[in-house]
Parts: structure tokens; C-alpha cells; sequence
């Protein structure tokens, strides 16, 4: 039995949802501007105590969704053992989901992408298909807030961003708080001296955790 195979005990449909925060970066540059909004969401976060784990996707080695349909009966996506085996119970676990992404082409990374399909298998689908269908993260109090990151200026050209990633979201079960497109960054270290930029997403964390805790 590999590390993998260890991931998920007899009992992981019975993880307790926390009060916790998961971040997602889909960003593949390393110490790049969605690095430091994932930064400054966390001191925001923590402030008020509530715990936060974050996950950039670049390093995790993982497959793209195959359809397999495996995860109809087993629950959990058991069509590839990779590295999002290891972010399905913090997912699970944290009330609490932010994704960040930059814009590629119009829409959200390949590695964002990849792990919103990978999501698929929280779904129940009732027979036949196409049919009535359930989350089985929803009805959970689960909050989310989902920022773009854009070189251009105008929302136009951010194109899917912000929709790829909170509509997903809001089919799973999360209450998407917050849609923050961000424009005119682009190189690595951009936002790094904007004061009043970090300052609104160091807030945008602190009512975050706030909406979390009044929820419960």
C-alpha cells in the first residue's frame, strides 16, 4: 500500500466539515502575484483565528478528469491516484474555499481547470441520466470567494475567468460571496508595492473568515 492508497480510511464520507480555509492558486509561476493575493488572504484569514491551508496547483502531479465514471459508485475519484488524492479531505474538511487563477486565453489555467473537473466526483446522479442530480458538499454552510487575475484592463477581456470558477462552485454547494476580478498585472512582482491593493484583499480575508464564523 503506497502513501495514496493511505489517503482515504474506511470512513472518509464521514470527514467533519471545520471551520477551516482551503485556498486554491491555479497559477503556474512561482512567487507570482496570485502567490502574494494567496499571502495576503491568509494573514486576513488567521487574524481571526480560523485555520488556513493553501495548495498551489503547479506542485501537485495530477490527471485531468477521464469520465471513467468510477466515482458514481466508489464516492471519490478513484480513476487516477495522483496528487489531488491528497486535497480531497482538506476539501471536505474546510467550510471555506478560495480559488485564484490567472487569465489564459480567456478562461482559467489548464492546472484550475483540471481540478474543477476533478470535483466532479462530489456529485450523486440519480438513473436514468440525464436525471436529478445532488452535491454531496452542499447543504453544508460551505462558503467560497473566487478571484481573477488579468493583464488587460477590461472585464471583456478577463473573458470566463470569474464565471469558470464560481459557477462550478455554485453547482457543488458553496455560497460564492465574493467575485473580485483583478486588471492591468502582470509581471511576477506587480502588486507587490501596491499598498492599497494588498490591503484590499488582506480585508476581503478578514470578512471572509467573518462570514464563515457567523454562518455557523
Amino acid at each position: 500500500m503506497n502513501r495514496i492508497d493511505e489517503v482515504f480510511p474506511g470512513n472518509y464520507r464521514e470527514v467533519p466539515v471545520e471551520n477551516r480555509v482551503l485556498g486554491i492558486n491555479g497559477s503556474p509561476r512561482k512567487n507570482g502575484n496570485s502567490d502574494t493575493f494567496m499571502g495576503a488572504l491568509r494573514k486576513g484569514i488567521t487574524r481571526s483565528g480560523i485555520p488556513f491551508n493553501s495548495a498551489e496547483l503547479r506542485d501537485y502531479r495530477f490527471n485531468p478528469c477521464i469520465g471513467c465514471e468510477k466515482c458514481r459508485k466508489d464516492k471519490i475519484c478513484t480513476g487516477h491516484k495522483d496528487g489531488l488524492s491528497f486535497l480531497y479531505p482538506m476539501i471536505m474538511e474546510s467550510r471555506g474555499l478560495i480559488l485564484i487563477s490567472p487569465t489564459h486565453n480567456y478562461n482559467i489555467t489548464a492546472w484550475m481547470k483540471a481540478f474543477i473537473d476533478r470535483l466532479y466526483c462530489f456529485y450523486d446522479f440519480e438513473t436514468p441520466r440525464p436525471g436529478p442530480w445532488s452535491s454531496r458538499l452542499s447543504g453544508q454552510n460551505r462558503k467560497a470567494l473566487v478571484i481573477g487575475v488579468c493583464e488587460q484592463e477590461k472585464r471583456e477581456d478577463m473573458g470566463w475567468t470569474i464565471e469558470a470558477m464560481a459557477k462550478p462552485l455554485t453547482a457543488l454547494g458553496f455560497e460564492v460571496t465574493e467575485e473580485i476580478p483583478v486588471f492591468g498585472v502582470f509581471e511576477r512582482s506587480g502588486i507587490k508595492n501596491n499598498a492599497e491593493l494588498l490591503d484590499r484583499i488582506y480585508k476581503l480575508g478578514a470578512d471572509f473568515a467573518k462570514q464563515l464564523s457567523s454562518g455557523l
